[in-house]
């Protein structure tokens, strides 16, 4: 298949979930579920899959070899989401040399005493470099926002922690990714929207298969309970900061194949526009090489 035969059939599966302007947002308007109609075996999935990994695999290599643009990946999900595996599958071929992975935890003290975007800013991708942000500083604006403790842990000063506080740290965020996307980072914001009811078989799934008892942990369910809580931070965020530049795509989790094939392909549309060549080499350079051939040629 020509290769804009093939973009124009990634764009079928990206376009409905990318969000670029926030007015008027609604999660309520995308379904977790929903898989554009599209219906395949695990096989076809799987093979699907490998076509957009081997692209992007490709792409990479130029991204590296050219040194000039950067690539943020951030993904932000309800636990169970299918973050951890979307991002193994989808970068299954990237070179790891060209790749940087980053789980944010909870804040060490000396990121406490420094602004909420410090931690963050610091693991930003190198020109070249495809940066994955398991976890984001979206999630100051997320678990902080629903659990307000946590923000009295973050030494503000107390004039500062206004009922405003959140839609400032929005704004900040936003123009944040704004100045990143004018140093030529790339960013791409993936919301994985996994439904309560797939959640909860996936909880039941750990709880009843010994291979992955490992991955339950009783604060997960315990956050069930704000599940609304979550979903209103959410649409805040996305609201607030989708943009032409920095787009966030609300992904259907419900159905892990699906999921990572909208992924790759939002990624591959991405980094395929822009237009990525390898350096090429100038008359000085050459003359070098053809130095060196004729050394390496002379030697028995």
């Amino acid at each position: 298949m020509p290769r804009k035969d093939i973009l124009d059939s990634i764009q079928k599966y990206v376009q409905p979930f990318r969000i670029m302007k926030g007015q008027g947002f609604r999660l309520k308007n995308y379904d977790p579920g929903d898989t554009c109609g599209l219906k395949l075996e695990k096989g076809e999935a799987s093979e699907l899959l490998q076509q957009g990994t081997e692209w992007l695999a490709q792409e990479q290599d130029m991204l590296y070899a050219q040194d000039r643009w950067s690539l943020l990946l951030v993904f932000q999900a309800m636990d169970a989401a299918g973050k951890d595996s979307t991002i193994k599958h989808v970068m299954s071929g990237v070179n790891p040399q060209g790749c940087q992975v980053f789980s944010f935890k909870q804040p060490s003290q000396e990121d406490l005493s420094h602004d909420f975007l410090w931690r963050y800013y610091k693991c930003l991708p190198e020109r070249g470099r495809i940066g994955i942000f398991n976890r984001s500083y979206y999630e100051e604006v997320l678990v902080v926002r629903v659990h307000e403790e946590i923000l009295k842990r973050q030494k503000m000063p107390e004039p500062l922690v206004s009922r405003r506080i959140w839609d400032e740290r929005l704004a900040d965020i936003d123009h944040f990714e704004e100045y990143l996307t004018r140093q030529g980072v790339i960013i791409l914001k993936f919301f994985l929207q996994v439904s309560r009811e797939e959640q909860k078989k996936r909880f039941m799934k750990r709880l009843d298969t010994p291979e992955k008892n490992w991955k339950f942990s009783a604060s997960d369910v315990h956050e069930r309970k704000f599940w609304d809580d979550y979903m209103h931070a959410y649409e805040e965020a996305i609201r607030a900061t989708a943009s032409k530049n920095a787009p966030w795509f609300v992904v259907p989790a419900d159905n892990k194949w699906f999921t990572r094939l909208v992924v790759a392909d939002a990624i591959v549309e991405a980094v395929e526009q822009l237009d990525l060549a390898y350096p090429k080499v100038d008359a000085e350079k050459k003359k070098e090489m053809a130095t060196m051939r004729a050394a390496l040629a002379r030697e028995p």
